[in-house]
């Protein structure tokens, strides 16, 4: 996916054009503490410890690409109850493809168009910018609701003044059924 180098943190630049046409070219992607630092903040958390981007590209016919990588990363959130800090260490496996002639999506089923499958495939840029690939897949990595070891969510109350408060029990749709079901079968006895 190419990104806006003014919005992008941090940027590794590659021409197709310019790799080797017929062996893989390999990476090793390790941002200073300063662009830790930008990253985190472009990202929303709260730190990024250790960030590491390692792999290949290789051509992949005449005129595309693959990637293959892997993703290392430890990060630091707030916790989502507490906003204790919580550290995660992060190992993904990235791949990417870039076409210079995207397939058409094709009529399926019904006359409805549909959608490749693989959406690591992308139509190939003039640039590859690995920096925002790196971006890419460790925002994706990201636990979306971290948590703090022993940190529990109660169950929330609330009520207008004067009236009974709000309870998560009675709001499920069958939280009384089994009481009907008892009552019922004693009825019936």
């Amino acid at each position: 996916m190419p990104a806006d180098r003014d919005t992008t943190p941090w940027s590794h630049p590659l021409r197709p054009a310019e790799l080797h046409a017929r062996k893989p070219s390999r990476f090793t992607l390790e941002p200073a503490p300063a662009v830790l630092s930008a990253l985190a903040e472009d990202l929303g958390i709260t730190a990024i410890r250790k960030l590491r981007f390692q792999g290949e590209i290789r051509p992949k016919g005449r005129h595309d690409w693959q990637l293959e990588a892997d993703l290392g990363a430890t990060v630091v959130q707030p916790c989502i109850i507490t906003t204790d800090p919580v550290t995660t260490r992060i190992d993904e496996p990235v791949e990417r493809t870039w076409m210079a002639e995207m397939p058409e999506p094709g009529p399926g089923p019904g006359g409805e168009v549909e959608m490749p499958e693989d959406d690591s495939i992308e139509p190939l840029p003039d640039v590859i910018d690995l920096g925002a690939v790196m971006r890419e897949a460790l925002m994706l990595a990201l636990p979306l609701y971290p948590r703090a070891a022993g940190a529990e969510f109660d169950a929330a109350e609330g009520a207008p003044p004067g009236a009974a408060p709000i309870v998560e029990e009675t709001l499920r749709p069958f939280a009384g059924l089994g009481d009907l079901l008892k009552k019922r079968d004693t009825d019936a006895e």
